[in-house]
């Protein structure tokens, strides 16, 4: 059986069997956003992400200070999905001899940037070369309180911090190799390439969220991690979705379905969290999308009724 055949998350299934955890200040193992470690009463997140070149970005369709910025807010981005705030980084670095140093120069003073902007440093680090450019983050965040996937309950309204399906149309104008792109295209590159951990949401995800996760594989997709960690029934209303002026406007010049963006495309790094509905004013600059019933899968609700979705999202095997 080869790796392909089982998946991604196949394969992190029968990965983490052999790897059994039974330290009793373990809180939170595989599975989610972060691991969760009790030391001495404090609740610390770990956290670990990568960019590799032609698999995550294409070195010469990136600028390099939005690659450095990208791999400091992606890891950021699972920190703040669990209530926590991050604290200290550690940087692990693959390049190709012949890379100029002025790339991975200007790599780091897009990380320094990230790094200022979310408050925390980068403590120690690793280099090695390799046969293409890799950039690997592990991060350590802190919280009160641990935000789960798990947490859904009956009743509780599912908010998105933001507009979905930006990052793929950005992905995709950038492999059209066009000479010239209009104001809108130039928008959605920008939030493909340089996207931004919603840290301002942090004090409020960890007191009033009961689940969340941030979006890197699609809404749906990653909606349903929290759907069967929480046992639960997920319904979106079609007409809550929130619609980016930009992505509409590249759905019409390149007649694409606008929906099969906002739900399927992937790396937008918004939350999408639930809470109860007398929390729902905590939360005035996000998007409220469906509620939570009893029962099982995601549905899509609309004018002629209630469909189910099929919980396909990114994978990267």
């Amino acid at each position: 059986m080869k790796v392909k055949d089982l998946g991604e998350f196949g394969l992190i299934d029968k990965l983490t069997q052999i790897l059994s955890v039974k330290d009793p200040k373990v809180v939170v193992d595989f599975g989610d956003d972060c691991s969760c470690v009790n030391v001495e009463g404090k609740l610390l997140l770990f956290t670990g992400d990568i960019q590799l070149e032609n698999h995550h970005f294409i070195k010469e369709k990136i600028n390099p200070e939005d690659l450095g910025w990208k791999l400091v807010s992606i890891n950021v981005s699972d920190i703040v999905a669990c209530g926590g705030k991050p604290k200290w980084g550690f940087i692990s670095i693959g390049i190709p001899e012949e890379t100029e140093y002025y790339f991975i120069e200007k790599v780091y003073n897009g990380m320094k940037k990230a790094l200022d902007m979310y408050g925390f440093s980068v403590v120690g680090g690793n280099t090695t070369s390799s046969e293409a450019l890799i950039l690997d983050m592990f991060l350590v965040g802190e919280t009160d309180r641990f935000v789960p996937r798990a947490g859904a309950e009956k009743g509780d309204l599912i908010f998105v911090s933001g507009y979905l399906g930006s990052s793929r149309a950005g992905l995709e104008l950038l492999l059209m190799n066009k000479e010239n792109y209009e104001g809108f295209e130039i928008n959605l590159i920008e939030k493909h390439t340089k996207p931004s951990a919603r840290i301002d949401l942090q004090p409020f995800i960890k007191s009033y969220a009961n689940s969340c996760i941030d979006i890197s594989d699609g809404l749906v997709g990653d909606l349903s991690h929290i759907q069967k960690m929480s046992k639960v029934k997920i319904v979106l209303e079609k007409n809550k979705l929130p619609v980016d002026p930009d992505l509409e406007k590249f759905c019409k010049k390149y007649n694409k379905d606008i929906f099969d963006y906002i739900l399927y495309g992937g790396e937008d790094y918004q939350l999408a969290f639930t809470t109860r509905k007398e929390n729902k004013d905590k939360f005035k600059n996000c998007f409220p999308i469906g509620y939570i019933e009893e029962g099982s899968g995601i549905f899509l609700k609309d004018k002629k009724g209630v469909k189910p979705l099929k919980s396909k999202g990114f994978e990267h095997l």
